[in-house]
């Protein structure tokens, strides 16, 4: 009994390099923070090229990288946190202040929702979608130039916010309202 007690710190310290590996970032992180009504949120999130970064051949991003039609974790790495510090609407759906995931479902037609979820923390595409909070409609639009990172941005309109997510030649965005 003593020896398997001893034992098993030993294959604790011998499997944390294999861990450590698994979870190995691949893309940049970016936190992202603004200011809407005089509300605070933030997005952290992983930041991948439309290179591959280990060959640096030009990866297919829509209907490839990120298939259509299956939930995404939108970005790279760790699961995307989206943070506010009020309650928002967003899609006909009240968002309580919190730390929330954010995937993204493509279509092939072009069409994609934003998922809200409730649960944090995942690595990669770890994704439960008992844990939806909501599902928004996203807004596609065509960029003019053609965007090699992806990118999150949040931007202030008049009384609102704007969600855009960006890579390679497509936007998708949604409008949100802080809740007093």
């Amino acid at each position: 009994m003593k020896t398997s007690l001893l034992l098993l710190p030993a294959l604790l310290l011998a499997a944390t390099p294999l861990l450590a590996q698994e979870r190995q970032r691949v893309s940049p992180r970016e936190t992202v923070t603004a200011t809407v009504a005089g509300e605070e949120f933030s997005v952290v999130y992983g930041r991948p090229y439309t290179k591959d970064p280990k060959s640096g051949e030009k990866r297919t991003i829509w209907g490839g990288l990120v298939p259509y039609g299956k939930v995404w974790r939108m970005g790279a790495d760790e699961a995307t946190l989206f943070t506010t510090s009020q309650p928002i609407e967003m899609g006909g759906t009240t968002i309580p202040a919190g730390t929330y995931s954010l995937f993204l479902l493509p279509a092939e037609g072009g069409d994609a929702k934003l998922i809200i979820n409730k649960q944090t923390g995942q690595w990669g595409t770890k994704y439960d979608e008992a844990q939806d909070l909501a599902r928004v409609d996203l807004k596609r639009t065509k960029l003019e130039k053609s965007l090699d990172q992806f990118t999150i941005a949040i931007e202030e309109t008049a009384a609102d916010g704007v969600l855009k997510i960006s890579w390679e030649d497509t936007e998708y965005s949604t409008a949100f309202t802080p809740k007093k």
